[in-house]
């Protein structure tokens, strides 16, 4: 895999990549109110969002722009996932402004992490990233970024997840 800095420092990502075409692995993270949430515990098409820290710059424009954005494709839901606490992730949310805003977090066991390949192992923090998976939980679109504190490529997921909800 490409993805190989963050801040220009080396990492060591754990876990495998995913590829578009395959099913989509299985996860298992934590919502807001600790409550565990897996792959399927929304139906249609979802966006996953990933960030190191919903607390930082980059990474709150991303959740941001993908919740404004995707609010507009019927169907869609934007799921983000970091290593935060959720209790961290409940303040977020709750600061923010944005109610319709999932957050969710694989600090406990780094399950979507080493699922989809984007587990630094030398800050236990997730690699920015960006998947799509359809309702049929086929991998449509995924995005690893070679530095992980630049900003993903919105528009092209954002099509990605329209293409997904009018096939199949």
């Amino acid at each position: 895999m490409d993805m190989a800095t963050f801040k220009g420092n080396d990492i060591t990502l754990i876990g495998t990549p995913v590829e578009i075409g395959q099913q989509a692995p299985d996860f298992e993270v934590l919502a807001n109110d600790l409550s565990p949430v897996t792959r399927d515990t929304y139906a249609g098409v979802r966006i996953i969002s990933v960030v190191p820290s919903i607390d930082t710059g980059v990474c709150d424009a991303q959740t941001r722009k993908f919740n404004e954005e995707a609010a507009e494709i019927e169907g869609v839901t934007v799921l983000t996932i970091s290593n935060d606490l959720p209790f961290a992730q409940r303040r977020w949310c709750a600061s923010s402004g944005l109610d319709n805003v999932v957050t969710l977090s694989d600090h406990r066991d780094l399950s979507f992490g080493t699922q989809y390949g984007v587990a630094i192992e030398e800050l236990r923090l997730l690699a920015r990233s960006v998947f799509v998976i359809d309702a049929a939980n086929e991998v449509v679109y995924a995005e690893y970024l070679e530095e992980s504190t630049n900003e993903v490529d919105f528009e092209s997921a954002l099509a990605a997840a329209k293409r997904a909800k009018t096939t199949k």
